[in-house]
């Protein structure tokens, strides 16, 4: 969106002026004071003779975000009575968030209810208020809420807070902007907590916002901000750094440093047991706020001591602690979890401005490193800080690095080697059966996935095995059910090692956290693949085949199936080619045509690696087929060269030459290459007649000759071949051939504009392809159904026909989508 020429106009009273002064001042110091509508910038646009009638054109043309500060004497005023009739007339116009209504002290204006939506000031600095009306402004024009924030934050150093203090220095700091208000309320004195407790992972900023929460304290709400750390180690760029003594090992040296930093020294010479509570007295008289870092660092005697002293805090005292482990407090706890990525950008951005390279790469590149490190600051920060050291030139390069960095520099270790040491056994098998699923995963699938395997299979390649030696002897005994694995995803979710959907349903694994695993646990995960691929082997050959019935139970155990086959992929072949003839209908029957056709396309390769000819042409045919429901003609003819080639290698029979040819006829015939689509048809079912005079596979055979046969418009050849290959079907058993050749009758009669005998035949055909389940094939026929009642003026009875024909189509990714969907516009009244 264009900016209009004031990006915020001020409303208020002369008593706030020094209020809103300082606001306009920080606004101002961001855009320009020309784009802030505020007197004192611009005195002559409210000198004017009529301001009464001038106001309305300011407020409404001129001004992106009119913002109103009302109190008590605002409406007595008046400058603030003409402002405010302009608007008021501005929210009767337009879109109320053009305005943005604030008060102190509860105060109104008559035509407003009490709950109209003002923003409480009596609580807010100047640079809250200036935070919110820079988000609202934001969302105005259409950006993330946070865009203005995040340019602030790299345009300007944050200055330090106006009260005496021994903080670190504050790096760049981007977004947080929720967390640091839940921490802003917990500190304000009408607050009855003593504080904050900072929560989360290794990583995740912790510190930083500790620091820079005491930053934003406004002057006067402390005498004094001390900062007092246990960590021992850091990371930056160039690996792990042990600190100095001067960071504080224990509880006591913490009241130690509490001391000197009152300027009593001579408490350190008090007794142990009498030193907290002369430390609470020198508090007494002063408003101080303590930074405690890092307290994971020390002992649970240590803790339970400081959590003590911490709750005895005298008024006026506050404090905000951090900690990696959930510590348990009465606290406004706060569970620090990933960065969100407007912020991550803006990180990143700030840390190009210092590395050329790195102000090489574009935001997609930038995203994919934000999803890659969990959102977690520290690994996005120390991959960033990779680029243009030693080999590294992308974040391709960084990352590699990252999955192989030496222990003196491993992040992986700082972030989350504390947290493994206390992975239970449980938590442990869930997160190697997260490491395995590429797409959110349901407790149930988890659960079936997490859970070990003693059992044996015995298949065409050997047996397929789970070494139960690599699995602990609790977990084997102990299969895990799904509260167990429930309780173990919360508690990894606390940890942000796994990520929940917003209803806790299913479970995501932070991408990094898996390599973190695979380093971590080779065993165990090991066993777990094993124990995946022999369940998901033993669903695959008991419900796939042509098994129909059988389909929706593998249909709905297909998500803890799709995590083995890159297992499968990478096996032995007879197990993979076996897996591929399983699976092959059903995955048509569900239209799961890109996993069909990956599998394929993967299962060829690996045939020919391993000399498998005739498996590899079987699999260059199916990957032609999902081509051919695509319409993709060139492809489909590539896949019938490549299963030809394959086959004639394998020296293989009549039957697999016909199929060949079949699927090449489908190609030409996509290519609007009749004569030669014909040839190949009718040369298809002499080959299949040479076999048998009658079998399934003369019918589909009869069935490609008549569908060609009805675009040359032959139609009395087109339906004698269909009739025929109907009779076959019947003959010879074959319901889903059957149910196809009658739905191609209804299409013929389409062709041919007889909407009843189009109707009587779809209508027969529908509960057939129903009760073989293939979902194009419903599509197909209701579509059909629907075009012969529009065509008959009776759009009521298709509408429900053409709705189930588009939803179908939309599930499969249809080319066949458009064609639906103009059918259902006919079916419109």
């Amino acid at each position: 969106m264009t900016p209009r020429r004031f990006r915020i106009a001020f409303s208020f009273a002369g008593e706030k002026r020094p209020f809103v002064a300082q606001v306009a001042e920080l606004l101002a110091a961001l855009f320009k004071a020309e784009e802030i509508l505020y007197d004192k910038y611009h005195e002559a646009e409210f000198a004017r003779a009529r301001l009464g009638r001038y106001l309305p054109k300011l407020y409404h043309e001129e001004s992106a975000l009119v913002v109103v500060v009302i109190c008590k004497d605002y409406p007595i005023k008046e400058w603030p009575g003409l402002e405010w009739d302009a608007v008021f007339d501005l929210l009767k116009k337009r879109r109320d968030d053009g305005v943005m209504l604030a008060h102190f002290d509860g105060a109104s204006v008559d035509g407003l209810y009490s709950d109209a939506g003002f923003i409480e000031l009596d609580h807010k600095t100047p640079e809250q208020f200036a935070t919110l009306i820079l988000q609202r402004l934001a969302l105005n024009e259409g950006h993330p809420k946070n865009h203005y924030l995040a340019i602030r934050n790299s345009k300007f150093d944050i200055p330090p807070p106006p009260i005496p203090h021994n903080l670190p220095r504050l790096q760049s700091f981007f977004g947080r902007t929720a967390e640091l208000q839940l921490i802003r309320d917990a500190l304000h004195p009408d607050s009855r907590t003593w504080g904050a407790l900072i929560d989360g992972p290794g990583g995740m900023g912790k510190t930083s916002l500790a620091i820079r929460a005491a930053y934003d304290c406004p002057a006067g709400q402390f005498d004094r901000i001390i900062f007092t750390s246990v960590k021992e180690r850091e990371l930056d760029d160039d690996g792990l750094r042990y600190l100095d003594q001067r960071l504080l090992p224990a509880f006591l040296e913490m009241l130690n440093e509490l001391a000197r930093e009152l300027g009593q020294p001579e408490l350190l010479k008090s007794t142990e047991a009498d030193r907290p509570r002369l430390i609470l007295e020198a508090l007494r008289p002063h408003k101080i706020l303590l930074i405690l870092d890092n307290l994971e660092s020390l002992t649970k005697g240590d803790r339970d001591q400081l959590f003590t002293f911490i709750k005895r805090l005298p008024a006026g005292c506050k404090a905000i602690l951090t900690s990696r482990r959930r510590l348990g407090s009465s606290a406004d706890t706060l569970i620090l979890e990933k960065l969100d990525q407007d912020a991550a950008l803006a990180t990143l951005a700030d840390l190009a401005k210092r590395n050329q390279l790195l102000a090489k790469t574009n935001e997609a590149e930038r995203i994919v490193l934000y999803t890659q490190t969990g959102g977690k600051p520290l690994l996005l920060r120390w991959v960033a800080g990779q680029i243009g050291r030693g080999s590294c030139r992308t974040f391709t390069d960084a990352l590699t690095f990252l999955r192989s960095c030496p222990s003196d520099n491993d992040p992986f270790e700082f972030v989350f080697g504390d947290l493994a040491i206390e992975f239970t056994e449980p938590e442990k098998q869930v997160l190697a059966a997260l490491t395995y699923f590429t797409q959110p995963a349901t407790v149930a699938h988890i659960t079936a996935v997490a859970t070990p395997r003693s059992r044996r299979r015995e298949e065409a390649d050997g047996p397929l095995t789970v070494d139960l030696r690599l699995l602990t002897s609790a977990a084997t005994e102990a299969p895990l059910d799904e509260p167990t694995v429930k309780t173990a995803l919360d508690t990894l979710a606390n940890r942000s090692l796994v990520l929940p959907d917003t209803e806790e349903r299913s479970y995501t694994l932070v991408p990094l956290v898996a390599d973190f695993l695979r380093r971590k646990f080779p065993d165990l995960l090991a066993a777990t693949g094993q124990g995946l691929a022999a369940r998901a082997y033993d669903l695959i050959v008991e419900n796939g085949y042509q098994q129909h019935d059988r389909f929706p139970l593998l249909d709905a155990a297909w998500p803890t199936v799709v995590p083995a086959i890159p297992i499968f992929v990478a096996g032995p072949n007879p197990r993979l080619q076996t897996v591929c003839n399983a699976l092959q209908v059903f995955l048509n029957f569900t239209g799961r045509w890109d996993e069909w056709l990956s599998l394929s396309l993967q299962a060829e390769a690996k045939a020919l690696a391993a000399g498998d000819h005739d498996n590899a042409g079987g699999r260059a045919y199916h990957a032609g087929w999902v081509h051919y429901l695509r319409q993709q003609g060139d492809a489909v003819l590539a896949c019938a060269g490549r299963a030809a080639a394959h086959w004639a290698t394998a020296k293989a029979g009549a039957r697999e030459q016909s199929i060949a040819l079949q699927l090449r006829g489908m190609g030409h015939q996509l290519q609007q290459d009749y004569p030669a689509a014909l040839a190949d048809a009718r040369a298809a079912v002499e080959l299949d007649r040479s076999l048998a005079a009658e079998s399934a596979d003369v019918a589909i055979g009869l069935n490609a000759v008549a569908n060609i046969e009805s675009l040359l418009r032959d139609f009395p050849a087109a339906e004698r071949d269909y009739r025929e290959a109907l009779r076959i079907a019947r003959a010879v058993g074959d319901a889903e051939g059957a149910a196809i050749y009658t739905g191609n009758l209804a299409a013929l009669a389409l062709d041919q504009e007889d909407w009843p005998g189009a109707e009587t035949l779809a209508r027969e055909a529908l509960p057939l392809a129903e009760k073989v389940g293939r979902k194009e094939m419903i599509a197909v026929d209701n579509r059909r159904l629907a075009e012969a009642l529009v065509r008959q003026g009776r759009q009521a009875e298709a509408l429900p026909h053409a709705q189930q024909a588009v939803a179908l189509y939309t599930q499969l990714g249809s080319p066949n989508l458009a064609l639906a969907q103009a059918t259902l516009q006919e079916c419109q009244p």
